[in-house]
């Protein structure tokens, strides 16, 4: 008989390509993973890994089991979901990632709030620009902007209609003038930050006439997001990034927009599960808690 923990093994092994990652994640033995799968090999009387002193990879027979696992596991998960009573106890681990800004500085009194709601909670918190990698570092679920790369994901909706906005303080503004185009911005001094560990430095704009993409420069560079704004607050260049980020600046009047909000490249704010399986109760409370906050954040910026 096929067990359900073997097959957690196994699909956590075959997205992190290690039995050592798949192992912090459930939090068992290296040893322990490498026998479950051992003995779902013998289950299935196939061999579900290529192995060698160095890596290992999925097999073929493993590549054509491995959505049929996955399935599995889903159809488990919404079995548990459905059987979960309203108002159940909703306590254990929270291990989430969060983006800099968007976390130190919008998300994390919200998380206190959502811990007050549901005080048997444990709050596990990465806060960094960096990819974060939900199977080496055990994450439950990460809040991320943009879309979803790797489809081996689970993406929840939170603010699917957010966009980048360029911004400036009024003092840049005053002394160095309002980019009228895209292409004006080679004359001004462009805060730059590092994207999925590449400088973002090519920037896209949706115009009336098309898209437009410009390379700028400057001469400011960060791999942590929440310095460009502190940047842009300062004076000393224009930024552009997600608007949720500029959002307490341009309603306190340190940020002001200077393009037309729509000319911003969509970058949705979605909270990712590693798959559906992991999408526990905690994690939908969360999602829905996130997804009212966020609502009633826009809706007052207008």
């Amino acid at each position: 008989m096929i067990r359900i923990d073997d097959l957690e093994v196994f699909v956590n092994a075959a997205r992190s390509g290690s039995f050592s990652a798949a192992a912090r994640g459930l939090d068992i033995t290296p040893a322990w993973a490498s026998g479950a799968v051992q003995r779902l090999e013998r289950e299935v009387g196939a061999r579900l890994f290529v192995r060698s002193t160095r890596k290992m990879r999925l097999s073929e027979e493993g590549e054509r089991y491995l959505p049929h696992a996955e399935a599995v596991l889903a159809a488990v998960a919404e079995g548990r979901q459905a059987l979960v009573r309203p108002g159940a106890e909703i306590a254990g681990p929270l291990r989430i990632s969060m983006p800099s800004d968007l976390g130190r500085n919008i998300v994390l009194p919200w998380l206190d709030e959502f811990q007050r709601l549901y005080p048997k909670i444990t709050l596990h918190l990465r806060v960094s620009d960096h990819m974060a990698d939900f199977f080496q570092q055990a994450l439950d679920a990460g809040l991320r902007y943009g879309q979803l790369s790797d489809s081996s994901l689970v993406a929840l909706p939170i603010a699917p209609d957010n966009r980048r906005v360029l911004c400036a303080s009024p003092d840049y503004v005053a002394r160095h003038g309002r980019p009228r185009t895209p292409d004006d911005l080679s004359a001004h001094n462009c805060l730059r930050f590092v994207l999925k560990e590449q400088t973002y430095e090519r920037w896209k704009f949706h115009l009336p006439e098309g898209v437009k993409t410009i390379s700028v420069k400057g001469d400011r560079l960060s791999d942590d997001a929440e310095l460009v704004r502190r940047w842009a607050v300062d004076g000393l260049g224009v930024a552009y990034k997600s608007r949720i980020d500029f959002l307490p600046d341009l309603k306190a009047g340190r940020l002001v927009e200077l393009f037309p909000p729509q000319y911003g490249d969509p970058v949705p704010l979605q909270l990712i599960a590693a798959h559906r399986a992991s999408i526990s109760p905690v994690i939908n409370q969360l999602r829905d808690f996130l997804v009212e906050k966020f609502d009633r954040l826009l809706e007052r910026s207008g």
